[in-house]
């Protein structure tokens, strides 16, 4: 199967939110996932990427991991990320970034940009409370349903 068409499949996959999708074409075939990043074929496999991120240089600054599972009290909510993509918590460098810690959102408001594919897409909050915890650095690189901010 040809590159070009295996990245217009994921880009599909990006675009209209489907969760999976595999194709075949005589004896060769790809299937592409949302939850998983590992794509296969008979002829060549990609490696999926491992969950841990090895950074060259520490980052500038650094936020405190807090661990974000299912079990949050009730009144937290997780803002995860949509994509696979570099965050940045300002609209450009320099500026003012969106969203503090302490500071109160309603839904729609934009908390961050995602680069993915040389497109930033903003990221909207899906619940109105107030920002608690930012758990990315700009620049960062996150992964699919990585959690990025805490709202109360």
């Amino acid at each position: 199967m040809d590159l070009r068409k295996i990245r217009k499949l994921i880009e599909l996959i990006q675009e209209t939110g489907i969760a999976e999708i595999e194709i075949r074409e005589g004896e060769e075939s790809v299937r592409i996932s949302r939850e998983s990043t590992k794509v296969s074929a008979p002829v060549y496999t990609t490696p999926a990427p491992a969950t841990t991120h090895v950074v060259s240089e520490p980052p500038k600054t650094t936020v405190a991991e807090i661990p974000v599972t299912a079990d949050l009290h009730s009144n937290k909510h997780a803002v995860k990320a949509p994509m696979v993509g570099t965050v940045y918590l300002a609209p450009s460098p320099g500026a003012k970034v969106f969203v503090n810690v302490g500071q109160t959102v309603k839904a729609g408001d934009v908390l961050c940009l995602i680069e993915a594919m040389k497109m930033f897409n903003q990221i909207e909050a899906d619940k109105a409370g107030t920002i608690s915890s930012i758990l990315v650095d700009s620049g960062a690189p996150v992964e699919f349903n990585q959690p990025l901010f805490v709202i109360e």
